[in-house]
């Protein structure tokens, strides 16, 4: 369903466009994959470069086919490419970003139309099926001196852990998230350019805190819910995937209630034991975005509902 409420919003104008957009978000990607190829080393540029290009060629190839203006220079498909890449570990082998980047644009992107009519998004749902099919590719974050299990997976198993080490970076993880100070410096950028709004990324972390708060039983403890909001993924997928404008809704409303929908899934997921549960909650708040947009649509100014007149007759 292609989203079309410019008879709600006629004043509402902009000179971004969405190639400017694209720039802005892989600026704003730059501070962890910098940071990633500094901690990991060059087999980060490898993998990056491998995502790009087949998403690039991808949807290139697929819109040679169709007798209609290419649109591959936008850069969505490179910013797909650089979020698969920065969701995958550092060992994984270099062709599953090839698959995954494959799978994101070939089979969830340009079958429904391209860009502004996917109704998933591409980079997270191919990091789903790579993680689906592929798990013990997906799940092994070993890395000098650490281990397969992240600072979150040990939380999970019952174990306490220090997680301000996944703040600066000083641990093991997946390319892009393993430092949360890097992806909230990108994401101070995208608030301050206005590419995204504040909307989603607070109702997420608000709802997710406070469903944790509710469910975890473990009051105020506070290494507990750091680690919980630093790891597994749940930075980038607030900052840079659930606020996708094609996949979340466009109604003020309808993005708050879609953050709170991922925060308490998210949240939900995590207490079951499911680290990767911010993936999960994002794609199936996604399908959902549809019924919240009608839930949400305002009621235009001066508009009134029909009034159904009944003519009195008089009776004999």
């Amino acid at each position: 369903m292609e989203k079309n409420y410019k008879w709600i919003f006629p004043h509402v104008k902009g000179t971004m466009t969405t190639a400017g957009m694209m720039r802005m978000m892989l600026l704003a990607l730059l501070p962890a994959e910098i940071f990633g190829v500094l901690h990991f080393g060059p087999r980060v540029l490898l993998h990056l470069l491998i995502c790009v290009v087949t998403c690039t060629l991808t949807e290139f190839t697929i819109e040679a086919f169709r007798d209609k203006p290419l649109t591959v220079a936008d850069g969505s498909a490179m910013v797909t490419g650089e979020l698969l890449a920065l969701m995958l570990p550092v060992n994984a082998p270099l062709w599953l970003g090839a698959l995954g980047g494959l799978f994101a644009v070939g089979v969830i992107k340009m079958p429904f139309g391209g860009l502004g009519k996917n109704r998933l998004n591409p980079a997270l749902s191919g990091y789903c099926f790579l993680f689906l099919a592929f798990p013990k590719y997906m799940k092994d974050y070993s890395f000098g001196s650490y281990g397969s299990q992240t600072l979150l997976g040990q939380l999970l198993s019952g174990q306490t852990v220090d997680p301000y080490p996944m703040l600066w970076g000083n641990t093991n993880g997946s390319i892009g998230t393993v430092s949360a100070a890097m992806l909230l410096l990108g994401a101070v950028l995208l608030l301050a350019f206005g590419i995204i709004h504040l909307r989603i990324p607070a109702a997420i972390g608000i709802s997710f805190l406070i469903t944790l708060f509710l469910g975890a039983g473990k009051g105020f403890d506070q290494l507990y819910f750091t680690t919980q909001f630093l790891g597994g993924g749940l930075i980038l997928g607030a900052f840079f995937v659930a606020t996708d404008c094609v996949t979340s809704p466009i109604t003020r409303k309808g993005q708050i209630w879609y953050g709170v929908l991922i925060g308490v899934m998210t949240a939900a997921l995590r207490l079951a034991g499911i680290e990767e549960g911010m993936v999960y909650a994002i794609l199936v708040s996604n399908l959902c975005v549809p019924f919240i947009e009608q839930l949400t649509v305002p009621k235009p100014f001066g508009r009134r509902k029909p009034v159904q007149v009944t003519q009195n007759r008089r009776q004999p």
